[in-house]
């Protein structure tokens, strides 16, 4: 199982990759296998040390009490403290952001792909919309 977040490279210059874990509860993990997960307009913060993921919407399992489950509340992320601490130093000097760009499955564990991205400006993603190589703006 592998899910893409195909937004992530239309929205953002994406640069490193890292791979890191999630904490779920049990409904939620047997949702995740299932594929029922969007990443569409998630993205990862830091905050008091740690890195959370926001708006990943996971669909509620079928067969699990889901009465009072936000499908997209916080989630946190499993990473090592080093990770962790040399994400915040290349996020604070180059102003970047984390975004998710694949969740998928590893010896029966749910990872997460993020990638460290800047985001691009309307006229970037125009010229890529329209198919423009950096052949065709030479020689415009």
């Amino acid at each position: 199982m592998r899910i893409f977040n195909r937004r992530a490279s239309f929205n953002f210059e994406l640069g490193e990759k890292i791979e890191a874990g999630i904490a779920l509860t049990g409904p939620e993990t047997k949702s995740v296998y299932e594929g029922k997960i969007s990443l569409d307009e998630a993205f990862a913060k830091l905050r008091n040390g740690e890195i959370w993921l926001f708006n990943c919407h996971i669909h509620p399992y079928r067969f699990a009490e889901t009465a009072g489950i936000d499908p997209t509340r916080p989630r946190k992320l499993l990473l090592h403290r080093k990770e962790i601490l040399s994400l915040e130093a290349k996020m604070k000097q180059k102003n970047l952001t984390l975004v998710p760009t694949a969740c998928y499955t590893k010896n029966r564990k749910i990872k997460i792909e993020l990638a460290l991205a800047r985001a691009k400006k309307n006229f970037e993603k125009r010229k890529k919309s329209k198919g423009m190589t950096r052949f065709d703006e030479m020689v415009l």
